[in-house]
C-alpha cells in the first residue's frame, strides 16, 4: 500500500471525515474549501486528488465536466494495510507481532482478543460483537490475517 505525503493525508482526512459510504462523493472545490486553513490553489487540490486516484486511494466518477471523489477504502482498512505492510518489511513477523501485542494498552489488547475470537468464531461473552471486532481491526479484505506459522514459537521469536 502506498504511504501518503502530508498533503495527500490531509485530503484523505477530508474524504474520510466528510464522505459517507453511500455518498456520491465530493468535488475538488468541496475538498479545497474543507482545507481552507491551508490556502491551496484549486489546481493543487485537483492534482492531489488525481494522483490519489492513480494510486487507487480514491474512486472518482464524472459528473458533467467535474469529478466527484470518494475514498476507495475506509481509514481503518488503510491503517490495517499499512500495519500488514510493515510486518512484511523483513525480519521475524512473529517477533514483530509479539512485540506489538506486548506494547498495546489493556483496552487495545481487549479489542485484539475480541477480534481474534470473533474471527475464530469463538466470540467471548461480554466482548465486542464480531462486527465490532472486525471494524476495529480488520484489514482491507475485512479479515484479520493470522500470523504465518513459518518460524519457532512466538516466545522464542522474541528472545532473539
Amino acid at each position: 500500500m502506498t504511504r501518503l505525503g502530508d498533503l495527500e493525508r490531509a485530503v484523505m482526512d477530508v474524504l474520510w471525515d466528510s464522505v459517507p459510504a453511500a455518498s456520491d462523493g465530493v468535488t475538488v472545490r468541496e475538498v479545497a474549501d474543507a482545507l481552507d486553513g491551508r490556502e491551496l490553489a484549486y489546481t493543487t487540490v485537483m492534482t492531489v486528488l488525481d494522483r490519489l486516484a492513480g494510486k487507487g486511494m480514491v474512486q472518482r466518477e464524472r459528473e458533467g465536466r467535474a469529478w466527484r471523489y470518494r475514498p476507495a477504502a475506509t481509514r481503518e482498512a488503510h491503517i490495517a494495510q499499512l500495519m500488514l505492510d510493515a510486518l512484511d518489511l523483513g525480519g521475524s513477523r512473529d517477533a514483530a507481532l509479539v512485540r506489538f501485542a506486548r506494547s498495546v494498552t489493556g483496552t487495545e489488547a481487549d479489542v485484539l482478543r475480541s477480534a481474534l475470537a470473533a474471527e475464530a468464531g469463538l466470540a467471548e461473552p461480554g466482548r465486542a460483537e464480531p462486527d465490532q471486532a472486525r471494524s476495529a481491526g480488520a484489514g482491507v479484505s475485512g479479515r484479520i490475517e493470522e500470523p504465518r506459522a513459518t518460524g519457532p514459537a512466538l516466545d522464542e521469536a522474541t528472545d532473539r
